[in-house]
This record gives C-alpha cells, sequence and structure tokens, in this order.
C-alpha cells in the first residue's frame, strides 16, 4: 500500500484497496472508543482543539485518570495542561528526567559536557503511571524514540498532543508546508 500517493483515494467511496478488511474487527473497548472518536469527528469538527476533542474523548469514554508525559523542556506548557485536565479528571504527571539516573551509567552521549547529566527515561515514566493505574496517558513532547519505548511500555493507550521540534516551534509539518525548506533541505516541491 502506498495510500499517500494516491490520487483517487476511492476508498472514501467504498472501494476497499486492501487485504485486510474481513480480518478488521472493531469490538468491545476498541468499539466504544471508535464510536466516541467518530461522535467527537461529526459533532466538532473544526470546532474544538485537539486539547479539548482530547477532554471530551476521555470523559466520553468514562476515564477518570490521566497521565501526562512530558519533556522537561516544556514544563510550563506541562503545568498549564495539568491543571486544565486536572478539573475533570484525577492527573498524574512525569517529566523525563524521572529518577535521576546518570547518562554514565548507559554510556550515553551528553549535551553538556562532563558531570552528571540525568538521562530521559521513557520506561520510568511508564512505571510511573502504571503503578497509578492511569486509564489514558497523553505524551507532551517527548524526544523521537522515547515517545516510542514509553508507547511500548505504557499499559494504558497513549495519544500524542504535542510533538516535540525545537526547530519549528514544535510544528513538525511547518518543514512541508514551507516550500523554501523543502526546496532547500529535501530538493522537491510541494
Amino acid at each position: 500500500m502506498q495510500c499517500a500517493l494516491c490520487d483517487d483515494k476511492k476508498c472514501r467511496e467504498g472501494k476497499d484497496c486492501s487485504t485486510v478488511a474481513e480480518d478488521v474487527r472493531y469490538e468491545g473497548k476498541t468499539l466504544e472508543s471508535m464510536k466516541v472518536s467518530a461522535e467527537i469527528e461529526s459533532k466538532y469538527y473544526m470546532k474544538k482543539t485537539r486539547l479539548e476533542e482530547l477532554i471530551q474523548y476521555a470523559g466520553d469514554m468514562g476515564y477518570t485518570k490521566l497521565g501526562i508525559v512530558f519533556c522537561i523542556g516544556l514544563e510550563k506548557e506541562a503545568r498549564i495542561i495539568h491543571k486544565i485536565l486536572a478539573r475533570d479528571f484525577e492527573v498524574f504527571s512525569v517529566c523525563c528526567k524521572v529518577c535521576g539516573i546518570d547518562k554514565d551509567q548507559y554510556g550515553l552521549d551528553k549535551l553538556h559536557g562532563d558531570g552528571f547529566e540525568a538521562i530521559c527515561n521513557p520506561i520510568g515514566q511508564a512505571l510511573v503511571l502504571n503503578e497509578k493505574k492511569t486509564d489514558l496517558n497523553i505524551i507532551l513532547g517527548l524526544c523521537i524514540g522515547h515517545d516510542i519505548l514509553f508507547t511500548q511500555h505504557s499499559v494504558a493507550p497513549v495519544t500524542t498532543l504535542v510533538v516535540k521540534d525545537r526547530v519549528l516551534a514544535h510544528n513538525p509539518l511547518g518543514a512541508i508546508y514551507s516550500n523554501y525548506y523543502l526546496k532547500n533541505r529535501f530538493g522537491m516541491s510541494e
């Protein structure tokens, strides 16, 4: 499949280009999630922000405990989001430097040279939230790779609210919205 390169998108009209349609099953919690998601899309399309949709989704799913894992570089944003979510949910937030483990322990490259430097600890973040038995975990700007490790180790389902991109003010799509950048960095245009 190369749907990104397809100009027709006949799937919108019911065409099945895949070989997996008969294996797809939405039932139980996955069906409930699909229903809630479809309702949010149909009622609030272009009306609610991603944060508002997240609150709506979590409430409609009956979730009571939310976890936030965040990059320490986004601590201000994490604090604000924690306070907003705490209006409706029990919220637990865990920064990336949890446990204070030295990079030297794993032979990791350091950003700031010699001396102690704490690792980003996505497995530790997952373990903390797993202990709290969160219903849904939210990624707020974890580094590439760390987001993957967190997702792999989280017991609760995971959604991403913010993707870190320090160069583009946490808007990774900015790279492809700029014709100048596309041409000069990747040698292509829209």
